[in-house]
């Protein structure tokens, strides 16, 4: 899942790189907040990921084959429902995007043009999510691995095909992108529904039975304002560095770029979590449970020292090769040891969300994101205030230690009120 995941911002990058070569820095400012923005809605259902993820791991762990396929079932309803409602709203959240960014006239309308035509992917977008849900909480990495190489592969190709032969744009990137999330949910519901046509036939009462949607639904909306919560941190990141100018948002889209490959990679380990922790809790046996945080700690912490050490050498090389624009090499330059540095303060909390969304123990880390989400606003407000972009990328920093040392600290009273009972 680690190769898996890191291919996910390398499309983002790649999306950057090819609105980079038009040398407009508007064009690449509107991208990032056309991105955060759908971002941001789009992160509201990731429940449907690590939802189905920590569900069907349990019910692995309790060799419930049968409650396995329920919940992916019920995940799926529920995808094509929101997706399906998320395209008829594209018009009101196009708006309050561009109200809530407040950039200049160029970055608004790529922007706009971005968000319409991504849209679109919506129904396929969260059906993919219960699909790798499924497929992560029985372990089987080397699907899910396909599915996100397919993907980003179709992903790149196309936005590159669109975006720079083509000579598209900001669309072509959006369109490969729709066209990527397409193909990969045909090919994952065609793989899926090869494994069910051979197994028993499921009681469709037990698929939507009230206490199953009841609990399902509840773990789903801790998870959802979490998620809601966590890209609301980096939609007013964003915002607050428009606020310094058109240079400056356009700098730090490249360097979130750093971040988001890191904080990818890293979910490799994060997701090792969920599903190991989660098989753990079905079958409460806490010796396994407790081996899962020791093994992700080591090799998490590990990594982030590998990846940032490879953004401080190599980070000003790759900087050049995504954007041509002078002033924005420089601008970039200028804060890449905060972005380069993100992994080590971050790894912590991406181990532990893997950890607490694998035990279901979704209203702690509801809790303890918005205790952190607090203390983020502060810091940006008060650091961004006195010390510009710097303050920003300090916040940022602070963000993430908080999330990771909060949801450590109630760890051993989550772990003794879980394998304490039965």
């Amino acid at each position: 899942m680690t190769v898996a995941y890191v291919t996910t911002p390398l499309l983002g990058l790649v999306d950057t790189t090819v609105v980079g070569q038009f040398g407009d820095p508007a064009l690449l400012g509107g991208l990032a907040a056309g991105a955060i923005i759908f971002d941001v809605v789009f992160a509201s259902f990731n429940f449907l990921r690590s939802g189905t993820t920590g569900l069907v791991a349990q019910a692995f762990g309790r060799g419930e084959s049968l409650e396995e396929r329920a919940v992916f079932l019920r995940a799926c309803a529920i995808a094509i429902a929101c997706g399906l409602a998320l395209v008829l709203l594209v018009p009101p959240v196009a708006t309050m995007g561009e109200w809530f960014m407040g950039a200049e006239p160029g970055v608004t309308a790529a922007m706009d043009s971005y968000l319409r035509i991504r849209m679109i992917s919506a129904p396929a977008s969260l059906l993919n999510y219960a699909i790798l849900g499924y497929f992560l909480g029985r372990g089987e990495a080397n699907l899910g691995l396909l599915l996100q190489l397919v993907l980003n592969s179709v992903n790149i190709v196309l936005s590159i095909w669109f975006g720079l032969r083509l000579g598209w744009g900001v669309a072509g990137v959006a369109w490969g992108t729709v066209c990527g999330e397409i193909v990969t949910a045909l090919l994952g519901l065609a793989i899926i529904g090869r494994r069910f046509i051979a197994m028993p036939k499921v009681v469709w009462p037990q698929v939507f039975a009230t206490t199953a949607l009841r609990r399902m639904l509840a773990l789903n909306g801790d998870i959802m304002i979490r998620s809601f919560v966590l890209m609301g941190a980096f939609t007013l990141l964003t915002r607050q560095g428009a606020q310094l100018g058109t240079l400056t948002l356009a700098a730090n889209a490249v360097l979130m770029h750093f971040f988001m490959v890191s904080s990818y990679f890293l979910d490799g380990f994060a997701t090792a979590a969920e599903q190991l922790a989660g098989r753990a809790v079905g079958a409460r046996y806490l010796p396994a449970f407790n081996r899962a945080i020791r093994l992700t700690s080591l090799w998490g912490f590990g990594m982030a020292g590998v990846a940032s050490v490879i953004a401080l050498l190599f980070g000003d090389q790759l900087i050049g090769i995504i954007t041509t624009a002078a002033s924005v090499r420089e601008e970039a330059a200028l804060y890449l040891p905060w972005a380069a540095l993100t992994a080590i303060s971050g790894v912590m909390a991406f181990q532990m969300d893997g950890v607490f969304i694998g035990a279901t123990w979704s209203r702690d880390m509801r809790n303890m994101m918005l205790l952190s989400f607090a203390v983020f606003v502060a810091a940006l407000l008060l650091l961004g205030h006195f010390f510009g972009n710097h303050g920003l990328w300090a916040a940022l920093h602070i963000f993430l230690i908080a999330r990771g040392l909060s949801l450590m600290a109630i760890l051993p009273r989550s772990v003794r009120a879980t394998f304490s009972e039965g």
